[in-house]
């Protein structure tokens, strides 16, 4: 069954929904057959990846805040991140470009890294303060996850995966996603925003119920006749 992820790297509830989503898949019982896919999203497309303005700055204009507000909206988060085991350092984190971190996602997908490299790029950017968005700090990043990162510089001077990153964002987009993170489960279920992991778990059992339904046989152990009851089996072989 496959479950599909559409998020940024600068979005703190993309990384807590991650989180908590990998709780709930820790504790769904058929967890091992399970594929997790992410998906380009990007929240602001037009970033500057040098611009260097705060995270607080970039909330207190795009919404309206003052500068407190901000940062009180800062802590919720980072109280909200330490609540699933996580570590954000707002006053390190900058505005910045992710389209290039989204192809190198790609890239490492196609070396079966593309989970590991998620992870990174997260940890970077919230923990760390990083800038995710500058090519050489991508190829550094890309190489503490097992991939080269010669090649990685590589693609980030061509245009390899631009095409993949725009498909996906158009994809969503017809999917009627606005916001992220967004999760589609078997293409038949969504699940929007960071969700506690009881909401994940419960999705992700329904969702493999339909997929997978029980099938309970009943008799009563004593009639062999191959055809009873409205029930049909197959002949027993002939001594």
């Amino acid at each position: 069954m496959k479950v599909e992820i559409w998020s940024d790297y600068v979005c703190p509830f993309c990384y807590i929904g991650k989180r908590k989503f990998e709780i709930a898949l820790e504790r769904f019982a058929h967890k091992e057959q399970i594929e997790t896919v992410y998906r380009s999203f990007e929240l602001d497309p037009g970033a500057d990846p040098h611009s260097g303005i705060s995270t607080a700055s970039v909330l207190a204009s795009k919404y309206g805040m003052s500068m407190e507000q901000a940062q009180a909206s800062a802590l919720n988060l980072t109280q909200q991140a330490s609540a699933v085991g996580l570590t954000f350092h707002f006053e390190k984190t900058v505005l910045t470009n992710t389209f290039d971190a989204h192809r190198v996602v790609h890239f490492a997908a196609e070396q079966g890294k593309n989970k590991e490299l998620s992870e990174r790029l997260f940890k970077a950017y919230f923990t760390e303060g990083e800038n995710i968005g500058h090519r050489d700090r991508l190829a550094v990043l890309a190489a503490e996850v097992g991939l080269d990162a010669v090649k990685v510089a590589e693609v980030l001077e061509s245009t390899s995966f631009k095409d993949s990153v725009r498909g996906e964002e158009q994809e969503g987009s017809a999917l009627g996603i606005k916001g992220v993170p967004f999760y589609v489960i078997d293409r038949k279920y969504a699940v929007s925003g960071a969700q506690s992991p009881e909401v994940f778990l419960e999705t992700l059992n329904k969702a493999w119920s339909e997929k997978h339904p029980t099938f309970i046989q009943v008799n009563d152990g004593d009639n062999d006749a191959s055809c009873t009851d409205g029930y049909c089996a197959p002949d027993a072989p002939k001594s």
